[in-house]
């Protein structure tokens, strides 16, 4: 039996996770160089990895530095590190049990350094956990795929979008852009966007789905293309999605893109919106991607 090779998938601008898919030659790691920014855009564990190892060191090169200036701890044992840690310890976070305290000048000195970067060292924390939770994340779906269907008679490019929260997004924005690979006069390859109109651009209250509509008129950039070119072109739509939550009254962001292999042609989408016996509406979010074929 003849075994099928499975195509790489083809490189977008926006990663299925929301990130900036570009590889980046010959630049510096600038993320390093931005710690406060690199620590917010971290996944939670890698976050709380970074903060208890910075922790421990810091009490770590105290403890040695308590254990140079010698006997300097009142009920120690003289050179354990393990009581210069713990001593540290309770230094840094202002525990004070007072079995152990500082007897010479130069401990309490270390201590009074000790002290001083604690504080700072826990304001920063505690600003860095506030600003990790206070930042507003959008908890919206995209379709998995685009369809291009006639709708009034016109080429249509459709995709979904759902509210994945039960709350109001107020004064929802789209915008569509068409990404694709251009050859100037003289040779040159360029990355061009295309703004892409669209039927309803806003919502006031978006809080379950929205079939975002493109018409495929004569001023649209997809007009009079097809499957073949939009694959030569290297043609990929660009989602932007802007709204005020309502629990948090910020402005919230989502982003996605429909590559060529996405985008299916004479295709719709299954309806999901339905009612039950008792009259109220239904969606059927399990339904959400589902395509079939144009009925002849």
């Amino acid at each position: 039996m003849k075994k099928t090779r499975r195509k790489a998938p083809k490189p977008r601008i926006i990663n299925r996770d929301g990130g900036f898919n570009v590889v980046r030659i010959g630049a510096s790691n600038y993320r390093w160089r931005d710690p406060y920014h690199l620590l917010l855009t971290l996944c939670w564990y890698k976050t709380l990895a970074v903060i208890s190892f910075g922790y421990i060191l810091a009490n770590a090169l105290f403890a040695l530095g308590y254990l140079a200036g010698g006997d300097g701890i009142e009920n120690a044992r003289p050179g354990n590190f393990l009581d210069a840690f713990f001593f540290s310890v309770q230094t840094m976070a202002s525990i004070g049990y007072g079995a152990m305290y500082p007897k010479t000048a130069y401990a309490n000195i270390l201590v009074t350094i000790e002290s001083l970067l604690g504080l700072i060292g826990l304001a920063m924390a505690t600003g860095l956990m506030f600003a990790r939770f206070s930042i507003p994340k959008a908890r919206v779906m995209f379709s998995r795929v685009a369809v291009i269907t006639p709708y009034n008679d016109v080429p249509t490019l459709m995709f979904r979008v759902a509210n994945e929260r039960q709350n109001w997004i107020l004064e929802a924005q789209v915008r569509v852009s068409l990404a694709r690979s251009e050859i100037t006069k003289e040779g040159d390859v360029m990355r061009r966007f295309y703004d892409m109109s669209l039927l309803r651009s806003q919502s006031p209250l978006f809080a379950l789905t929205w079939a975002v509509m493109h018409p495929i008129d004569e001023s649209s950039p997809l007009y009079g293309t097809t499957p073949e070119a939009m694959l030569e072109d290297d043609m990929e739509v660009v989602v932007t999605l802007t709204g005020l939550d309502e629990i948090v009254n910020q402005t919230i962001h989502a982003r996605h893109s429909y590559i060529t292999e996405e985008i299916c042609w004479n295709m719709r989408f299954v309806d999901i919106v339905s009612k039950t016996r008792d009259g109220r509406r239904s969606i059927d979010y399990s339904r959400f991607h589902d395509v079939m074929p144009l009925q002849n």
